[in-house]
């Protein structure tokens, strides 16, 4: 039977060649047939016939060998090396055209991050940079949670900001104040951290440093907005600023925040959505909880104020006062 052939890359010996010339030189020769099972031997110049009987195949000596491939090996190197200037010369002229690379910094501080792993790695990343300051706005949907590794990652990421001497300041809604997974996340982080609530927040905003921001670039959140322009980033933290100043401090140190004429804060929140004529599912969007909880909260504020109808009882919103004392 005659036995399979081996192939591999040009600078390469298969096993089953290596083992054919070490025989060979140690006997000397190697019967010509037996080469058919590693044809290199012979295309590389490895075995060459004997003069005085061309079926015995001769080895060259090891020092030849190997300086034979050594020089197939640079040879293809340097065919790799004349493709990729070629490859820059034809692009050369190409990237002048291109008008976007006009003004290299700007081309750089915007950076579009595809799928939610990409984006959680390019956080990650600047924080790993980042010594001085996260600033976080992190809304609510009041729908299905993150998984629990995706909140474990993100405590891991925040510790280790935390550990380099920087420190954290995260807004949410109102209605996270008592979630177990937010309250027991702050519990857990060591360092400077702080966390405030508002009744409404804007969409998801992470600032590291002043330097680079992350926005949302589509619904779902799995697209995002890396911002690196210091206009931008500095009218981020100007918003961040603003919000957290009239937020409600939750951790380390929670404020309650007062029931007016029995109106709960969170109801006073609905209320004043409602006569601006937002529907249920708006408002739930709005303040972070689901379609159903946001009704059971409307049905309780009808109740207090004695309302019978959804008309009547903006009238009563607007009779009551309780918006009044906002500020």
């Amino acid at each position: 039977m005659t036995p399979q052939a081996h192939h591999h890359g040009a600078e390469e010996l298969c096993e089953a060649g290596l083992s054919l010339y070490a025989r060979a030189l140690r006997e000397g020769y190697l019967p010509g047939v037996e080469a058919t099972a590693a044809p290199c031997l012979l295309d590389k110049g490895i075995l060459h016939p004997a003069i005085e009987d061309p079926s015995r195949l001769e080895p060259v000596p090891p020092a030849v060998a190997l300086q034979r491939l050594l020089r197939s090996s640079e040879e293809r190197i340097t065919v790799e090396r004349r493709r990729g200037q070629r490859l820059a010369d034809a692009f050369e002229p190409l990237m002048r055209l291109d008008r976007r690379a006009v003004g290299g910094e700007d081309a750089s501080s915007l950076r579009l991050l595809s799928t939610k792993e990409r984006v959680g790695r390019a956080i990650a990343e600047a924080m790993a940079e980042g010594t001085e300051q996260l600033l976080a706005i992190q809304p609510h949907d009041g729908l299905v949670a993150p998984p629990f590794h995706y909140h474990e990652a993100a405590l891991e990421r925040d510790q280790a900001f935390l550990d380099q001497g920087g420190r954290v300041r995260a807004l949410y809604q109102h209605t996270v104040r008592h979630a177990p997974l937010v309250i027991g996340r702050y519990e857990r982080l060591r360092g400077d951290v702080e966390a405030r609530t508002l009744d409404q927040v804007t969409e998801r905003l992470i600032i590291v440093d002043h330097t680079v921001a992350f926005i949302p670039a589509n619904a779902d959140r799995s697209l995002a907005l890396e911002v690196r322009h210091p206009a931008l980033v500095a009218y981020f933290v100007n918003t961040f600023d603003r919000l957290w100043h009239l937020a409600t401090p939750m951790h380390p140190r929670a404020v309650q925040q007062p029931t007016l004429n029995g109106i709960t804060p969170r109801q006073r929140a609905i209320a004043a959505l409602l006569i601006e004529g937002h529907t249920d599912n708006v408002i739930a969007e709005r303040l972070g909880m689901n379609v159903r909880t946001a009704r059971v909260h409307i049905a309780k504020l009808a109740a207090t104020l004695g309302s019978e109808s959804r008309a009547q009882l903006g009238y009563l919103i607007g009779q009551s006062g309780i918006l009044d004392r906002d500020g």
